[in-house]
């Protein structure tokens, strides 16, 4: 699908990180970009400099995505043809701690914001993307994308919550993919690396060196352009469909 002026875009998550490089790179190819996020404040500043639409939500919640999508709608004029999912949560503990404590709560709520929110966020950008005329010979009406992470295959110790989320987004793909095939709608995942988000920017300069030199090739934290660009490569090749690239330079993570 080519990314043309006024074509319709909503990026959850995109008040920071992954998903404000986003909202940033879509609007420069002329997109009509939505900013979905938890942070009002982070949404409001990435819209105000793209010329966007900041949207203070909860991807948790039904009622406030779907109000969301309509009042996107009701802005741009259309439903969007590209949404992108990149709000989660990053947490991490045993499933027993030293104590004897359990990580339940911190289990469901993680997957309550990761795996059933990108549910939420993907079932309304669904039914707005099948209201709209189909494209080109293929006959295409839209994409979603979806963050999973190379944790659901390389999850290391305390993230059993977070890769049992990540993986569950991954799993997504494939059977959502061909349920919307017969509305031209595409269903893809990425799996980020280690990426130089606001955590890793925190660590101490000997733990983020002693990370990059885990990293093959390049031998670095990835960027979030990094994740943008790919973005739009998603969007641009309709043969991507049902599957969950690994962007990660080749890494795999350790154990620990």
């Amino acid at each position: 699908m080519d990314i043309t002026d006024g074509i319709g875009a909503i990026v959850t998550g995109g008040g920071s990180g992954l998903g404000a490089a986003t909202a940033r790179h879509l609007a420069s190819l002329g997109a009509k970009v939505g900013v979905l996020d938890f942070n009002a404040e982070g949404a409001r500043e990435v819209a105000d400099e793209i010329g966007g639409l900041a949207l203070h939500v909860n991807v948790a919640d039904e009622a406030q995505v779907e109000t969301a999508f309509a009042e996107y709608i009701d802005w741009a004029g259309s439903a969007p043809r590209i949404v992108n999912s990149c709000a989660g949560i990053g947490t991490a503990a045993r499933v027993v701690n030293r104590d004897g404590d359990l990580s339940i709560d911190k289990f469901r709520r993680t997957l309550e914001v990761n795996l059933v929110g990108t549910y939420i966020v993907m079932s309304n950008a669904i039914k707005a993307m099948s209201s709209l005329e189909p494209l080109g010979r293929d006959g295409e009406r839209g994409v979603v994308i979806n963050t999973s992470s190379v944790a659901y295959q390389d999850g290391q110790l305390g993230q059993a919550a977070y890769a049992a989320s990540k993986g569950g987004v991954a799993s997504l793909s494939l059977p959502v993919a061909r349920e919307t095939a017969r509305s031209g709608i595409r269903i893809m995942a990425i799996a980020p690396g280690l990426f130089a988000t606001a955590m890793a920017a925190g660590l101490p300069e000997d733990i983020q060196k002693g990370i990059e030199a885990n990293i093959p090739f390049p031998p670095r934290f990835g960027d979030a352009e990094d994740y943008a660009l790919m973005v739009e490569q998603i969007v641009r090749n309709k043969m991507l469909n049902g599957s969950t690239i690994r962007l990660d330079g080749a890494v795999r993570l350790p154990p620990r």
